[in-house]
């Protein structure tokens, strides 16, 4: 791989196809892949992962919102895409690109229906969620007979999946509350369909449940952080490759005295002699404050170099006093072996809330 010249997360897209065919090997031949590409394909770049996990032959996509994907669709994403989060005033816009809403409450319903009832829609596709205990979004059994009445009423959409989130799939301490959620959706579903008389997709397994809970695979699964490199479990991890390398280069080196202080606030007052490596990477870039004050680190010519002081909007300071290095020095700050998951530990986060952070602004390169 080449050497940084300046801060860049390079994305590997062989590690991408391992880890997507790591998954796939998990389940049955019929069993389809949603590949989930929501908040910038969890900090990637949605589009060149799209892209490529639809040569892939992912069966489906999913988003959090409308915008994305709309831009799924400026950029030749022709597979559906499942809008996970949809809001009223894009309900015209998902409907216009054919992206597909997940439908989640008697609001939703009737608000969707409405719309493409005047848009002489005749068996739109959308998906019902049912909620099972994450309680976050999602209807409740009680109210498949107001679905059913609803959907008697009009031939605009069409039922085409049903699902459901486990909320603890990855703990397996847990596991009485995952196996009550898998038969509830069971109990639901089974309900449901008898009443509808035809039968939707049924899906209910992320990652972990994947992984974890393979009586649950239905007939689609659901992944994200998989195909981005993350098992969740040691037991698993070896068998997927984190696919982004977060790297920078030391811009300038100082020589700090005791007393001296270092940054915002005087976040670090020394007290011997060190010496510090500057790095074009802040809180902007998604590196935030919370790995400041020695909680974060970085890997400077393969040694661990302890993030110093607040972390600045385009900066951040290093200790390096221990460290052959130079300025111009290439720095890692996650790979596969210095994992995003390991830096995120360290400052009592998980590695979604730091890929997923990472800003646009900082250069992506695709590596094939």
């Amino acid at each position: 791989m080449p050497k940084a010249t300046e801060t860049t997360l390079e994305i590997d897209l062989k590690a991408l196809q391992n880890n997507f065919d790591e998954l796939k090997s998990k389940l049955q031949p019929k069993t389809k892949f949603l590949a989930v590409v929501k908040a910038f394909s969890y900090g990637n770049d949605s589009v060149p992962i799209a892209q490529y996990l639809q040569k892939a032959n992912a069966d489906y996509f999913a988003v959090a919102y409308t915008n994305e994907g709309e831009e799924l669709r400026n950029n030749d994403i022709t597979k559906p895409i499942l809008v996970l989060h949809p809001q009223k005033a894009n309900l015209q816009t998902l409907l216009n690109r054919r992206l597909e809403p997940s439908i989640y409450s008697k609001k939703t319903l009737l608000e969707f229906i409405s719309i493409a009832e005047n848009s002489n829609q005749n068996a739109y596709p959308i998906h019902l969620k049912f909620n099972t205990g994450l309680n976050r979004l999602g209807f409740d059994k009680i109210d498949i007979d107001f679905i059913i009445e609803t959907l008697a009423k009009t031939n605009a959409v069409k039922v085409v999946s049903c699902f459901s989130h486990l909320a603890a799939s990855e703990d397996l301490s847990e596991q009485e509350f995952t196996k009550n959620q898998i038969n509830l959706f069971k109990d639901i579903t089974s309900t449901f369909i008898t009443k509808l008389g035809y039968k939707p997709i049924l899906h209910l397994c992320n990652t972990s449940g994947i992984l974890n809970y393979p009586e649950a695979h239905f007939d689609m699964v659901r992944s994200g952080i998989g195909l981005y490199g993350f098992g969740n479990d040691v037991r698993y991890q070896p068998n997927f490759t984190p696919i982004a390398t977060l790297k920078t280069v030391i811009s300038q080196i100082h020589i700090l005295q005791p007393g001296d202080s270092l940054g915002y606030n005087r976040g670090l007052i020394t007290d011997k002699e060190i010496k510090t490596a500057t790095l074009p990477i802040g809180h902007a870039d998604g590196l935030t404050r919370i790995y400041g004050k020695g909680k974060g680190f970085v890997f400077v010519n393969g040694k661990k170099a302890p993030i110093v002081g607040n972390v600045c909007m385009d900066m951040v300071m290093v200790d390096v006093t221990h460290i052959d290095c130079n300025e111009g020095d290439e720095v890692i700050v996650f790979d596969r072996e210095h994992t995003a998951e390991n830096l995120a530990e360290a400052a009592g986060t998980i590695s979604y809330e730091l890929i997923t952070d990472l800003s646009k602004r900082i250069k992506r390169v695709f590596l094939t």
